[in-house]
């Protein structure tokens, strides 16, 4: 697990150290700074020759361009600087040297491939969603590789129905079961924490032979039987968007490294609530999350989680980014910071900053 992250002269980031927790939610304005901190992780990761001590801008996660895409516009050193202290005080840092139009950076800094294993980073017990999942599909791919090796289910969530159809029957955490949930196997508890965005929903995972695809289909409870078999695309896109996150936090195991874009997208505010509350679930479970976010009822769902006592306090944190313009002699200077959060037992926050979880008073002032 990531104690502290620091990020030096990256794209937008100036000089940022973050005393990272096991729940880590990233909010702020667009543009702010957010998604360059979940950058930062995915370049390491990406750069399968890191050992060597070169960081490729571009690959499997991200697409930033060339050095002077990454380089911070004001900066004066000049070199890109990514540091993690991890939780048994090992630490990995380096600094990638600038080099305009490269779309790779070398650092002195190398690390032997047992050094790298020793955070979740870089090992196969991480997964990263990105924020464009997969929208609802005629067939899924298949992958045994990405699925049955890795345990992973792709980027945008490509393979989450092959990961079911796979490990559907595996037991999942005590700690992470729906009350309503028909057993503990992670099929039927994909089903009742989906039925929080739409009731009495089960699915189902066909395969089909010699295609390497597969069928998903949706069925509503109806009383003591269930309706008619519907493909995705007719029951809208929240599912299909959520369904990728069930599957990662309820398959994740403690010293998960877990990175999620938008969570909230196309989910109506009270699923988004409940989803919060397994979010923070499987913090308290030992995994580790960083979540960037803009939903407040996410937000909020954890609040009450911490209340009710399904996690600690002192395992969330919430960062609130923003910009901050500084004067100089000759110039202006732009970059981002944020502004630390803290959760009581009562769920109160420590902080509100401006622009945080304060639109529904703006928009209900202007209807007084």
């Amino acid at each position: 697990m990531i104690s502290k992250l620091t990020i030096q002269n990256f794209k937008s980031l100036k000089d940022i150290s973050i005393s990272t927790k096991p729940l880590n939610l990233l909010m702020g304005l667009n543009g702010m700074g957010k998604s360059s901190v979940i950058q930062s992780l995915l370049l390491l990761r990406q750069s399968n020759s890191l050992d060597q001590g070169t960081l490729h801008f571009n690959g499997n996660f991200v697409e930033i361009g060339k050095g002077k895409d990454a380089y911070y516009q004001y900066g004066i050193e000049q070199y890109i600087g990514i540091h993690l202290v991890l939780q048994d005080s090992k630490e990995l840092g380096w600094k990638f040297s600038y080099e305009a139009d490269r779309d790779y950076a070398h650092a002195k800094e190398k690390y032997t491939d047992e050094q790298l294993q020793s955070c979740s980073l870089f090992t196969s017990n991480f997964q990263y969603l990105h924020a464009e999942r997969k929208g609802p599909q005629t067939v899924y791919d298949t992958s045994s590789s990405v699925v049955g090796r890795s345990r992973q289910i792709g980027m945008y969530g490509e393979f989450a129905v092959h990961f079911l159809n796979v490990f559907g029957n595996e037991k999942v955490a005590l700690t992470l079961h729906h009350p309503k949930a028909k057993s503990e196997i992670l099929l039927h508890q994909v089903d009742a924490w989906l039925g929080e965005v739409a009731p009495g929903v089960k699915l189902n995972t066909t395969e089909i032979p010699g295609t390497g695809k597969m069928i998903l289909d949706y069925q509503f409870e109806a009383g003591t039987l269930h309706t008619n078999r519907f493909m995705p695309r007719n029951v809208g896109f929240g599912l299909s968007y959520v369904l990728p996150i069930l599957v990662t936090l309820l398959s994740s195991s403690p010293d998960k490294l877990i990175l999620i874009e938008n969570p909230e997208a196309h989910i109506h505010p009270r699923g988004q609530a409940e989803l919060g509350k397994l979010i923070a679930l499987v913090a308290e479970n030992g995994a580790q999350l960083f979540v960037e976010t803009h939903s407040d009822h996410i937000v909020n769902g954890i609040r009450v989680a911490v209340k009710e006592k399904f996690i600690e306090k002192s395992r969330v944190g919430i960062l609130y980014f923003r910009r901050v313009t500084a004067e100089h002699e000759k110039y202006y200077e732009q970059y981002s910071t944020f502004d630390a959060i803290d959760v009581d037992e009562q769920g109160e926050l420590s902080d509100y900053p401006q622009d945080f979880m304060d639109e529904w008073n703006n928009q209900l002032i202007k209807l007084l």
